[in-house]
């Protein structure tokens, strides 16, 4: 399995601090979860149904006329590389490491390249696969510069599949309009947006014919009752969709601040989380998780990715704890 953030047991018993004392700042998810509606028994007694009005309020909230919902973005990236021959995939590094591993366990012939090196390489790609914003660095990818992209690999009947797990927060960056067109397929995640990550949710937008083929490859009922019951509701509250979206960007903003100010100004970053690069990560890392502070370590190239603190007594200890350390390392 590969290493993810969000591990807070492993770190409880390595370190020998208990949960409850823990700040986990190791994930890039948003730290103040939408409400969990009132769930009937039946939810939970029977097997779920599709159109029961998930599938509209999805739509209607990422303004588009097919999508199918699916047991976390996981799932359908890696159920993709199934679904086409085997062929020569071009993967924007950095990358979320799940998505290189299930094109290379399919079979697919990798190849990694920067923002730099995709204009000159696309004509000899089946697939490119790319997150955007970027995990972990926060980098974006211009709408225009996407769609060109695509129509190069479309018109060879390629694929461009985009992953915006934490474009939820910058809706106006998104392609998920264009998702219609052959070639073009969109990933979104529900639970980093809402707060709810716990639900195993996500949703694929792409054309019709390949949106039939990823649901028979996934067969039925993959996302459950409970969570179809909450996600509508979640999709529904537009007055918290512009609340979240205000918070999340205001605690985006003072924490790269408190990074600057101890001598840790960030590389990139997003509305989600922050992306330090310093040559003691690990160093670091250790430290602050002495202190109860978990953060997301990466050591190609030595980076750090900071998620949100949810409230000011938060940030306060974080920030603390990056005195301390400014101090020791002086």
């Amino acid at each position: 399995m590969l290493e993810h953030g969000g591990r807070l047991l492993r770190a409880v018993r390595h370190y020998g601090i208990a949960r409850e004392h823990w700040l986990d700042l190791s994930s890039g998810i948003a730290p103040w979860p939408f409400p969990i509606p009132s769930i009937a028994l039946e939810a939970w007694a029977r097997l779920p149904e599709t159109e029961d009005g998930l599938e509209e309020a999805a739509r209607g909230y990422y303004g588009v006329r097919q999508l199918l919902p699916v047991a976390g973005s996981q799932a359908a990236i890696q159920a993709l590389p199934t679904l086409r021959p085997v062929g020569r995939v071009g993967v924007l590094s950095p990358c979320y490491a799940e998505h290189p591993l299930a094109w290379q366990r399919a079979g697919h012939r990798l190849v990694e390249l920067d923002d730099d090196a995709v204009d000159a390489a696309i004509d000899s790609l089946d697939v490119l696969v790319l997150v955007n914003p970027n995990n972990p660095t926060g980098r974006c990818v211009a709408r225009e510069r996407l769609l060109g992209w695509h129509a190069r690999l479309a018109a060879r009947g390629g694929w461009l599949v985009v992953d915006e797990a934490f474009m939820d927060n910058t809706p106006a960056l998104s392609v998920i309009d264009c998702a219609e067109r052959p070639g073009l397929i969109v990933l979104r995640s529900f639970g980093k947006f809402f707060g709810l990550a716990g639900v195993r949710l996500g949703c694929v937008v792409a054309d019709l014919p390949l949106l039939q083929r990823l649901a028979e490859s996934l067969g039925p009922w993959t996302v459950s009752g409970p969570t179809r019951v909450l996600a509508q509701s979640c999709f529904a509250d537009q007055a918290a969709h512009g609340r979240q979206i205000v918070r999340c960007n205001a605690a985006s903003q003072r924490l790269a601040t408190l990074l600057r100010e101890h001598g840790l100004a960030p590389a990139g970053g997003c509305d989600l989380f922050q992306y330090v690069r310093c040559e003691r990560a690990a160093q670091l890392h250790d430290f602050l998780a002495r202190r109860g502070i978990l953060v997301r370590l990466f050591e190609q190239p030595a980076a750090l990715r900071l998620g949100l603190p949810a409230n000011d007594a938060d940030e306060r200890r974080l920030a603390q704890a990056l005195a301390a350390y400014q101090k020791e390392t002086a």
